[in-house]
């Protein structure tokens, strides 16, 4: 059960929906669950706000830190819906389970998502390309120095109001130098170190004019990744293409599955497999590169318009009939303004509850 303390003072009111700024301004309340002796206690929601923390926990000296990303919409008629929280829940676990943590029960996880959404669900932005999102994480708690797993956890959930991720078309820049995931790795896992180690590259690509790195692979820099926040689709010659997850160095993102469930409904061809850099440009001095373009939770779908490989640059003038299809289709579903035949959306109401 979980207990509710409502905040005295809710900022909606003051917050301006028309200017917002990805990840900066948090919802009213916050979710928390402590892991001791075994077993997930004390679940309760309270008022968003700072933490106590001993300088000595683990996961600040260790690493052992995992998130995911969700988000919440409303459809047309005001229904505050979460978009398939249960595939993120079974993906929470399977970070959890590489990164040695207690897995959080699935039913639990759900339940207690879908509580705090329906608590802040005012804070939920209405638009094509806004939504509340959702931060669930967990965090190593030990107050001791020692590599090993900890034996006490702290799982959260806090949510912020987004709008569009990337406000245009961007350009990537394989990366010839760094890696990201090797096989036998946690490629697969969001662990907050993942992330970490991606800023570099990052930063280094962003001065030379590109928005993110596209991911290559870590023994022959050939095969094609993900992009440093999303996972990548190409289109070749009419065909859907998109990096296989199954060498598990590549994050299996709901966003792409749905996409994959979207095309494959209307008859699309798609392909799961492994990708070279090469093949891309290949199929660009061909012609027959037609588009690419990334998807994530927090950017939905996102057109490339240029991909940078050593000296090469493959240049997209396209009208991403593709990539707006999906996109349009998944906000469509999200708003309730198509019918959810996968039935992916997942109402956020309040039950089981004590508020006091």
């Amino acid at each position: 059960m979980i207990k509710i303390t409502k905040t005295s003072n809710p900022q909606y009111h003051d917050f301006d929906f028309s200017d917002i700024k990805f990840g900066q301004t948090m919802a009213d309340h916050m979710f928390i669950a402590d892991y001791e002796d075994g077993t997930w206690k004390n679940l309760r929601i309270e008022p968003y706000g700072p933490l106590t923390l001993d300088p000595s926990m683990m996961a600040l000296h260790y690493g052992q830190a995992i998130f995911e990303g969700m988000k919440a919409t409303k459809t047309y008629d005001g229904i505050p819906v979460i978009f398939r929280p249960h595939l993120h829940a079974e993906r929470f676990n399977i970070s959890a389970r590489r990164m040695a943590m207690p897995e959080f029960p699935e039913d639990l996880f759900v339940e207690a998502i879908k509580t705090l959404v329906a608590l802040d669900s005012n804070w939920i932005p209405r638009g094509d390309d806004a939504a509340l999102y959702i931060r669930p994480f967990m965090v190593a708690t030990d107050a001791q120095l020692g590599v090993r797993a900890s034996n006490n956890y702290k799982m959260m959930i806090i949510c912020a109001p987004a709008g569009k991720y990337y406000a245009k078309a961007i350009k990537l820049l394989a990366e010839t130098t760094y890696t990201r995931a090797a096989m036998g790795g946690i490629g697969f896992v969001k662990a907050a170190g993942n992330y970490a180690a991606s800023l570099l590259p990052a930063l280094e690509a962003k001065k030379k004019g590109y928005d993110q790195v596209l991911w290559l692979d870590a023994k022959e820099h050939k095969y094609i990744q993900e992009v440093g926040t999303m996972n990548i689709f190409f289109v070749i010659d009419g065909v859907v293409v998109t990096p296989s997850v199954d060498s598990k160095t590549t994050l299996r993102g709901v966003t792409r599955d749905s996409i994959i469930t979207i095309l494959k409904d209307k008859g699309y061809k798609v392909e799961e497999r492994r990708l070279s850099i090469e093949e891309i440009r290949d199929a660009s001095i061909a012609g027959t590169l037609q588009e690419i373009f990334g998807s994530g939770t927090a950017a939905v779908v996102s057109m490339v318009q240029d991909l940078s490989y050593k000296d090469d640059v493959f240049h997209l003038d396209s009208k991403f009939e593709i990539a707006t299809l999906v996109k349009k289709e998944i906000n469509m579903i999200r708003q309730g303004q198509v019918e959810d035949k996968f039935n992916w959306l997942y109402p956020a109401v309040m039950d089981n509850s004590i508020v006091r």
